[in-house]
């Protein structure tokens, strides 16, 4: 079972051993994989597509490997005490909330979380730390010339309310590998995205003061970096 980048930046953040379940597993190959190498002793995986839970079934007999698959829509059919680890990956940030927050023994802190946003990661990073969700580490990954972050987060944490903007960074990710390369993209991009605001009568000041902030945050990063 061949890994692209990004999944196998994942698969090398699931501890040895773990019981993972993998939310939105598609055709299975993140938690497959693994059970091939032996690296977990068990894998759950879930999905809202029939298609997709059919190939991953089929992948699973085809490389001898034994999975409990769940047509259901994020983590509505896997219980507590049913994994230690969980992947959710190849969806959005706000997404990827939503599916926390259905599911509020994510947050006691037994669980490890590995979160691969596709979009929306400062609200991501947001939510996080809002309710109680440590970022203990952010792991950093090219794929096809594009950025791809994975967060290591545990719930138990202290509640923070912190703006968009202050959610730009993480000190998690200030310790990454990568991390000036990544900020000097994000800061392209954003600065960007501010031009093409400014070039628009529909957008409002505070939206503009706000894509400042976001910039101002990213600079500031990156000087420290220095």
């Amino acid at each position: 079972m061949r890994l692209t980048p990004r999944l196998q930046t994942l698969a090398a953040l699931v501890p040895q051993g773990a019981r993972l379940a993998d939310i939105g597993t598609d055709h299975g190959k993140l938690p497959i994989s693994l059970l091939q190498e032996n690296s977990i002793s068990c894998a759950i995986g879930s999905d809202i597509g029939e298609g997709p839970l059919a190939h991953a079934r089929r992948n699973a007999q085809e490389h001898g490997v034994s999975i409990t698959l769940h047509l259901a829509p994020g983590l509505q059919a896997v219980h507590p005490e049913d994994c230690d680890t969980v992947s959710i990956a190849g969806m959005g940030g706000q997404t990827i909330a939503e599916i926390l927050a259905e599911a509020p023994w994510t947050a006691e802190g037994r669980h490890l979380l590995l979160l691969q946003p596709m979009t929306m990661v400062y609200e991501l990073r947001q939510w996080l730390w809002a309710n109680g969700y440590e970022i203990a580490r952010e792991t950093l990954c090219r794929e096809d010339r594009r950025w791809y972050v994975v967060l290591s987060a545990r719930g138990g944490a202290v509640r923070q309310e912190k703006t968009r903007a202050a959610c730009a960074v993480s000190p998690a990710l200030l310790r990454e590998d990568g991390a000036a390369e990544y900020l000097q993209h994000l800061l392209r991009r954003e600065s960007r995205a501010l031009h093409g605001m400014k070039q628009s009568s529909a957008v409002q000041q505070t939206q503009l003061t706000e894509q400042r902030d976001v910039i101002g945050v990213l600079q500031q990063a990156l000087e420290g970096l220095k």
